[in-house]
C-alpha cells in the first residue's frame, strides 16, 4: 500500500492516470472510494490523486485530538503533493475536503492552479457556535458509544442525504456502508477537533478578497447549511464562479456525478485556456442596472 508521511501520520493514497494533477479531498462522511466516479472520468486525461484523511483507515488514526485540527488537515494536502513531487495542482474538495482545500489555497496559493469548492461550509457563525458545538459532540459521542454502524445510519438519513436515497438507493446504501467501515475514534476526533473548532470563513474576508486563483463554488439547492456561505464566497473571492445544482443535497459528486463531472471539466478547461478571469468591476453592486454607475456614467 502506498503511504505519504505528514509529520508522523501515514496517509494512504492512490494515483491513477497521467497528465496534469488533480488532488481530490473527501468529505467527513466519505473516503477516497467515493471519488471513483470522478477518477474513472478524469484519469484518461489527468493524473488523479485520492487519499484518505487522517483518522480514516488505512491512513493512521492518531489518538490525540490535537492531531485532527484544520491546519493539520490543510498541511496533509501539502504532504501528499510534496511526497508525489507535485509542484502545482487542481484541487477538488467536497465539504470537509472543500474547507481544507480553501485553507490550503489561502496558505499556499502558489501550489494551486484551480480550486473546485463543492458543498463547502464555513464552520459555525459566532451566533450558532454553541449549538453547533453541542450537536457535533453529541454525534461524536454516539459514534464512540454505539459504533460507526449507528453513526452511519443516522447521518445517511440526514436532511441533506435523503436526496441521494430518493435518486439512487443502491448508491445511498454503498455510501452508508463505506461510512460504517470508518474508525469510530478517527471520526469522533475529526468531528470534535476539526469540524467543531475550525475557524469561520467569515473571519478571513481580507485573505479571501486577495486570493487570486480560479475557484468554482458548487452546491446543491437543498443543501441548506452551506447556501449562505457560498453566496458570501461568490461575493468575496475575486475569481469565483457559482454553480447550484437543482434538487440536490450534500453529496454532490455521488448524487449527480454526470453534472458534477461536466462542470468540473468545463471549469478546468476554461482555467487551462486562461479564460477564468476576475469579476469585471462593472458587475459590482455600485453599478446601476440601467445606466452604468449610479451617477449615470457608462
Amino acid at each position: 500500500m502506498p503511504f505519504a508521511d505528514s509529520s508522523g501520520v501515514s496517509l494512504y493514497y492512490e494515483e491513477t492516470g497521467t497528465g496534469y494533477p488533480i488532488v481530490w479531498l473527501h468529505e467527513f462522511a466519505a473516503d477516497f472510494r467515493t471519488w471513483e466516479g470522478q477518477v474513472r472520468h478524469f484519469s484518461g486525461q489527468y493524473r488523479c490523486i485520492t487519499y484518505n484523511a487522517r483518522g480514516y483507515p488505512p491512513s493512521s488514526v492518531p489518538e490525540d485530538g490535537d492531531a485532527y485540527t484544520f491546519d493539520r488537515q490543510r498541511d496533509d494536502v501539502l504532504a501528499i503533493m510534496d511526497h508525489l513531487k507535485i509542484e502545482k495542482a487542481h484541487i477538488v474538495g467536497l465539504s470537509m475536503g472543500a474547507y481544507a482545500g480553501l485553507q490550503f489555497a489561502m496558505s499556499y496559493p502558489n501550489r494551486v492552479s484551480a480550486l473546485f469548492f463543492a458543498s463547502g461550509g464555513s464552520g459555525a457563525s459566532r451566533e450558532e457556535r454553541a449549538q453547533y458545538m453541542r450537536d457535533t459532540h453529541m454525534v461524536a459521542d454516539r459514534m464512540l458509544s454505539e459504533g460507526m454502524e449507528a453513526g452511519a445510519s443516522g447521518l445517511a438519513m440526514g436532511a441533506t442525504r435523503i436526496q441521494l436515497l430518493n435518486k439512487d438507493e443502491r448508491g445511498w446504501k454503498e455510501f452508508r456502508r463505506y461510512m460504517s467501515e470508518h474508525s469510530a475514534l478517527g471520526s469522533a476526533l475529526t468531528l470534535k477537533n476539526y469540524q467543531a473548532l475550525r475557524p469561520s470563513l467569515y473571519e478571513s474576508e481580507d485573505v479571501l478578497r486577495a486570493l487570486d486563483i480560479p475557484v468554482l463554488l458548487a452546491l446543491g439547492d437543498e443543501d441548506d447549511p452551506v447556501i449562505e456561505v457560498n453566496i458570501y464566497l461568490k461575493r468575496t473571492l475575486p475569481r469565483a464562479g457559482l454553480w447550484v445544482c437543482p434538487k440536490t443535497g450534500h453529496g454532490l459528486n455521488i448524487e449527480e456525478p454526470g453534472a458534477f463531472n461536466q462542470m468540473a471539466s468545463q471549469f478546468f478547461s476554461t482555467v487551462e485556456r486562461g479564460h477564468w478571469h476576475r469579476r469585471d468591476p462593472r458587475a459590482s453592486s455600485a453599478q446601476s442596472l440601467f445606466m452604468g454607475d449610479k451617477h449615470g456614467q457608462p
